[in-house]
């Protein structure tokens, strides 16, 4: 399947976060110039750059002017991490369609003009790739990843074989709906599910290689920390509206159980006259009436903050130096 398949018009943009991967930004945008040679709508390649300390902004700044005014280059002032860093290049981003990829030419950009085909052929909203034939270590990347994706699948509803590629097509409309932060970027597809339908997420087998330059920016410290996010996001996928239904019936059970159990000691204290001072229970009912209090406290601040985070979604995650602004018929790359 060539870059001239049949596909409705619209426009294109290319997001790619970079971290100090000055030897691997000039081999990428080449490829992906070759790769879209024949690519007969308007496209755009937007090269974040993550607070790089190497010469990766340089190498931006000289593939830009050597290819021209639609590599585009959004210079973030520290380094933010790779969910802030994406967050900015959708930001940037003024294409129908959204394709995110990794700076470390291990995804591959031939695979971009079939998934964003997909996308609009088949009227869906994401297509992640699915890294078959993965280019990584058994025990430190693939094994985890497997496990991984099976879980997040899961607890997030969104049947996904490969969360963790970040090559992925995006209509534009709706990735801009969602707001990333934290270290989310590998939950996409599931915050995609906040604002649609799974049935409109699909998945599209893509090509994977080994990294040839440049240092890999995960290990296997990161497991846990998707295990931390992975319980930030079944939470809000679920109880994102209604933050107050999960705490506050914690807080309800809790009292309701404590009171049962001061409500048998004052029988014991008083029907019984036997004494209870010295009882556990006492402890543990007095214990559970004020955890049960603080739970459903919780949940009516929880309830305050989700009506704030609602009603304001101007907050960015990231702050980037301003760029030239561009009229909406300039900067893109065009058929000659």
């Amino acid at each position: 399947m060539n870059a001239a398949i049949s596909m409705p018009p619209h426009t294109l943009s290319i997001v790619v976060p970079f971290y100090n991967e000055e030897d691997n930004i000039g081999p990428l945008v080449k490829r992906v110039h070759e790769a879209l040679v024949g690519y007969v709508h308007p496209w755009e390649l937007v090269l974040v750059d993550d607070g790089s300390s190497d010469a990766t902004v340089a190498r931006a700044s000289e593939a830009s002017a050597a290819y021209g005014p639609h590599v585009r280059i959004v210079e973030l002032t520290r380094n933010y991490k790779q969910t802030a860093a994406m967050q900015a290049g959708v930001d940037a981003a003024r294409g129908d369609v959204i394709v995110t990829m990794d700076g470390d030419l291990q995804n591959d950009p031939v695979d971009i003009p079939r998934m964003v085909a997909r996308l609009l052929n088949e009227d869906l909203d994401l297509v992640a790739g699915w890294r078959q034939n993965r280019q990584d270590g058994l025990f430190l990347r693939k094994i985890p990843s497997k496990i991984a994706n099976r879980l997040i699948a899961k607890l997030t509803g969104v049947k996904l074989r490969d969360y963790g590629c970040s090559l992925k097509a995006y209509r534009g409309d709706v990735i801009r709906r969602v707001r990333l932060y934290g270290e989310m970027h590998r939950f996409i597809p599931a915050w995609m599910a906040t604002v649609t339908t799974p049935r409109r997420i699909a998945e599209e087998p893509t090509t994977h290689h080994a990294r040839t330059a440049g240092v890999s920016k995960y290990g296997i410290s990161r497991t846990f920390r998707v295990i931390l996010d992975l319980i930030a996001v079944w939470f809000f996928m679920r109880f994102r509206a209604r933050p107050g239904h999960f705490f506050g019936s914690i807080g309800l059970a809790l009292t309701a159980l404590s009171s049962l159990v001061l409500m048998w000691l004052a029988w014991v204290k008083f029907g019984l006259g036997e004494p209870i001072g010295g009882r556990p229970a006492l402890i543990v009912g007095i214990g559970g009436l004020i955890a049960g209090v603080h739970f459903i406290t919780t949940g009516v601040l929880a309830e305050l903050l989700a009506r704030i985070y609602f009603e304001s979604g101007s907050i960015r995650s990231y702050a980037a130096r301003p760029e030239r602004p561009l009229a909406a018929d300039e900067g893109w790359h065009r058929p000659a």
